[in-house]
């Protein structure tokens, strides 16, 4: 079956400017249900629907987790192939942003192991970096330096740092969400977001210090 976007009628579903296009090949699923907590009634969760409000946090997502470049476009295809998959199974006993994380964190795991990657590009070649697959959405929030900037200091941390790092600094999330996202006790998921905060710190000194030397 051909690759193709999931779409309202004829419209296509928009994905950020500047990017190539990663449509998903995957079969009608019944939709899922979950609990709105607002209205305390039970509303259809349909994947067209996640997609279309989703793909941006989990292209970023991913990104932030260290998704090559060259990868990018199949990690978030395989995500939400995953999405479709396991729809039905969402409960809503957590944030759905909290569950497509989870999947994004394995899907991106499994691509990195796959790929044998030793290292991210080193802090001294920033200059050197091209990032032209940014989406616009974070083009305009960030400089394109200081977005290459943050991808080079966020190679510089281990998994475990990285992911909860992005949860809490870049993603803004809640300690029990992040909990739930990464499967710990919520005092785990506070010494471990200190712990990564002190490692991002100690790579951006490094960092300044470098840039410092070389002018």
């Amino acid at each position: 079956m051909p690759l193709r976007f999931f779409s309202h009628g004829s419209r296509p579903l928009a994905t950020p400017t500047g990017m190539r296009t990663t449509a998903l090949s995957v079969a009608p699923a019944a939709p899922a249900r979950w609990q709105d907590r607002h209205e305390g009634q039970r509303v259809a969760l349909r994947v067209e629907d996640v997609y279309e409000a989703n793909f941006d946090f989990v292209w970023r997502t991913a990104r932030r987790l260290g998704a090559l470049d060259a990868h990018l476009d199949d990690v978030v295809q395989e995500v939400f192939v995953v999405v479709q998959r396991r729809l039905a199974e969402f409960e809503g006993r957590a944030e759905l942003r909290t569950w497509l994380f989870s999947i994004t964190r394995h899907v991106v795991r499994a691509h990195l192991r796959q790929s044998a990657r030793s290292r991210g590009p080193a802090l001294d070649e920033i200059g050197e970096l091209v990032d032209s697959r940014a989406p616009s959405a974070e083009s305009k929030l960030v400089h394109d330096e200081d977005t290459r900037l943050l991808y080079a200091l966020l190679d510089e941390l281990d998994e475990d740092k990285r992911e909860v790092f992005v949860l809490s600094e870049l993603e803004e999330m809640s300690g029990p969400a992040i909990a739930e996202a990464l499967g710990l006790h919520l005092s785990n998921v506070y010494a471990r977001v200190r712990v990564a905060r002190q490692a991002f710190d100690a790579a951006l000194r490094r960092y300044r210090a470098r840039t410092a030397r070389s002018r």
